[in-house]
């Protein structure tokens, strides 16, 4: 398989920007300050395997509800739109009902390996190849890691305003990167239901 390192440059920012591992500092830092240390690598790890495993299956378990992988991708481009606004307004629209504080629950999942990555996941699947997406995983997960081991420093360095602003940018990154992926795939959608309407 040959490698696009454009494609991989590519997931890895969306990926990035959805997981958001930078903006989820404070959380990580109350977690930590609820319920002791948080092993980074037991949650890195699980995280990981957890997007992976869906990566490669989710497609084949989307088959059994009948549900093609274009209009998978609409459905998370929705999402994807959605975190953007949160990002950008400083808002939120998705509930987090978890309070135990757990390397596994609710670091792991789903902070990290929540419905809105596992979404740009197969999302992703609809634009590039699968080994660019790999590889743009695991670069995510190195990121995940080091920033678990070095919560404290990274919050020194950056300071809430400096979060808040990376928060701000990556959510415009994932506006943009929503707004094309829902018009890509509907198009793909489109000249599957109707072939002779887009040429």
């Amino acid at each position: 398989m040959e490698v696009n390192f454009i494609n991989v440059f590519s997931s890895f920012m969306v990926l990035f920007a959805v997981i958001d591992i930078t903006g989820s500092i404070p959380i990580i830092i109350d977690l930590k300050e609820k319920g002791g240390k948080i092993q980074s690598e037991k949650a890195t790890i699980v995280a990981f395997l957890i997007m992976i495993l869906f990566l490669f299956v989710g497609e084949r378990l989307l088959g059994v509800f009948g549900v093609d992988i274009s209009s998978f991708a609409i459905a998370g481009a929705f999402i994807l739109f959605f975190l953007a606004l949160e990002m950008i307004l400083g808002i939120s629209l998705f509930k987090d009902n978890a309070t135990e504080s757990s390397s596994i629950v609710p670091l792991a999942f789903p902070l990290i390996a929540g419905a809105g990555s596992m979404t740009t996941l197969l999302s992703l699947r609809a634009e590039y190849a699968l080994i660019d997406i790999t590889i743009a995983l695991v670069l995510n997960m190195i990121i995940v890691y080091t920033v678990l081991r070095l919560t404290h420093v990274i919050e020194k360095i950056l300071g809430q305003s400096g979060i808040m602003i990376l928060r701000k940018m990556f959510g415009i990154i994932l506006l943009a990167i929503a707004i094309k992926l829902f018009m890509s795939n509907l198009a793909i959608s489109v000249g599957t239901f109707f072939p002779g309407l887009i040429k």
